[in-house]
């Protein structure tokens, strides 16, 4: 009887609040619960990272919600049936994320005991050793608060997820190709369990309503056991190379963060955390709840190749590096989309547009991979010296080749508007600087690309940077614009 209203019940539409909408995780789960039929309400702290039109989608609603102001968590509608929590603070900037967590999560409760909420799934990390990482202990205090709520309550735990644009997935990628030896540190010999993002959002959407999940735990993965060398060396496999990998027990966990931080994409912060997670074993503790959702473990080496299918056919639907975790974009991006008129500083360039279509392709292609068109070696440069004060640096990239949307990271920018209807591309610098600054480009009526650097300095800091700088900008920014328009 309970299995048949289970059947019953997950054909309806159901109410579904989605927490951590930009997210990595959430946003591969979404175009799922939508094809599902279910209505979808997007949490976000900051609405102008979420773009409607990737969806075109009526069963989406999308609210601001801050899980830390807990005033902003009243718009969330009481009616909801199913609330997905998928969000984490682990690469924040503030070293103390296991009280910002135990804080949202705190928050997050009090608000569900005021809705008809059925069911709370959370998707955490695989727990089983006695000792734990700062960041394994965090999401542990999360589970517990959060099952103490009232509500049927169901945490699917995970190790590292593979798919492309994961955390995970990019770091190992990151190290492979660019390393053909490396000298790493000794946790490299430590034990996990990964698991295919595929077979994550399978799960996710597997237990809604699930008798058997309702207020219960389970550990999910691929089933395989591997050190990190050997995820290592089976990319390389899989991606044709020859590595080499020589494992010291000398490197400190300073010196093997930094290590990540400089070969990787990914921050300081980022890294640390890793570093401190990857010296505790992460074996999951088997159970069936696979075998009754029908999903078959996907293999390690089939995972990589799936995930490259995506990257090149340009289908990559989210990435961790587009999460805003450094304060520089705390209080939103809508607070930057105004660009400041007095007390900045501009270089402001013109060319006429031979073919408008050909020079929004190339505009909306700019970054990356395929570079500022004008200048590598100094972009470079200024990635390199970014990275070395504790910056983003260049090495995040790009999500997509060819497609650019509002939040999503652009090497050390961030996309505040992408239109080809309004000719208009803005970012926004998310360097370490002295200052704020600008990117834009518009092509007006009359059919001429406007390039506008803006920088709104602070203190003399800021002044002296400009002027140290202005020289370089004479012919970055004549060359770059020159290229857009050939």
């Amino acid at each position: 009887m309970i299995n048949a209203f289970w059947i019953i019940k997950i054909h309806f539409n159901l109410k579904i609040l989605l927490t951590g909408a930009t997210g990595y995780i959430a946003q591969r789960l979404l175009p799922e619960l939508l094809s599902a039929n279910h209505s979808v309400y997007c949490c976000v702290r900051d609405k102008g990272r979420f773009d409607l039109q990737r969806f075109q989608n009526p069963d989406i609603s999308v609210i601001e919600v801050d899980l830390l102001r807990e005033e902003t968590l009243q718009n969330i509608p009481e009616g909801i049936d199913i609330a997905y929590y998928l969000v984490h603070s682990m690469s924040t900037s503030d070293g103390n994320f296991e009280k910002m967590e135990a804080a949202s999560a705190e928050n997050f409760k009090r608000r569900m005991l005021q809705t008809n909420v059925q069911q709370v799934i959370y998707l955490t990390g695989i727990a089983n050793q006695s000792h734990l990482s700062k960041h394994l202990h965090s999401r542990l205090q999360v589970e517990n608060i959060l099952k103490t709520g009232g509500y049927s309550f169901t945490a699917l735990r995970a190790g590292i997820i593979v798919g492309s644009g994961s955390a995970s997935f990019e770091i190992i990628r990151d190290l492979v190709e660019k390393l053909p030896v490396m000298i790493t540190p000794k946790w490299l010999n430590t034990k996990t369990q990964p698991i295919a993002i595929r077979d994550v959002v399978a799960y996710l959407k597997g237990v809604i309503l699930l008798p058997l999940a309702l207020n219960n735990s389970f550990d999910i993965s691929g089933g395989e056991i591997f050190t990190y060398k050997e995820l290592l060396l089976k990319f390389a496999t899989v991606r044709g190379l020859k590595r080499k990998i020589l494992v010291l027990p000398v490197l400190t966990p300073r010196l093997s963060s930094y290590w990540l931080y400089f070969v990787t994409s990914t921050s300081y912060q980022l890294a640390k955390n890793l570093v401190d997670s990857m010296k505790v074993e992460v074996i999951g503790n088997q159970n069936d709840l696979g075998e009754i959702l029908h999903i078959t473990p996907t293999p390690y080496e089939k995972a990589i190749e799936l995930a490259f299918v995506k990257i090149e056919n340009d289908q990559v639907l989210s990435s961790w590096k587009d999460a805003t975790t450094s304060n520089i974009l705390y209080k939103g991006l809508t607070v930057h989309l105004q660009v400041p008129k007095e007390g900045t500083f501009k270089d402001i360039r013109k060319r006429k547009v031979k073919d408008v279509q050909k020079t929004l392709d190339r505009i909306w292609r700019i970054g990356g991979d395929n570079g500022w068109y004008y200048g590598g070696w100094l972009w470079t440069t200024r990635g390199l010296l970014d990275k070395m004060v504790g910056g983003v640096g260049l090495r995040r990239g790009r999500r997509s080749p060819t497609q650019l949307y509002p939040g999503e990271s652009l090497d050390f920018w961030r996309v505040l508007v992408a239109s080809k209807e309004d000719r208009r591309l803005l970012l926004y610098a998310e360097m370490k600087l002295p200052g704020e600054a600008w990117l834009e480009f518009f092509i007006n009526e009359k059919n001429e690309l406007e390039q506008t650097a803006t920088f709104r300095p602070l203190g003399l800091k800021g002044r002296l940077y400009w002027l140290a700088v202005l020289p370089f900008h004479g012919f970055i920014f004549k060359g770059m614009i020159n290229a857009l328009c050939e």
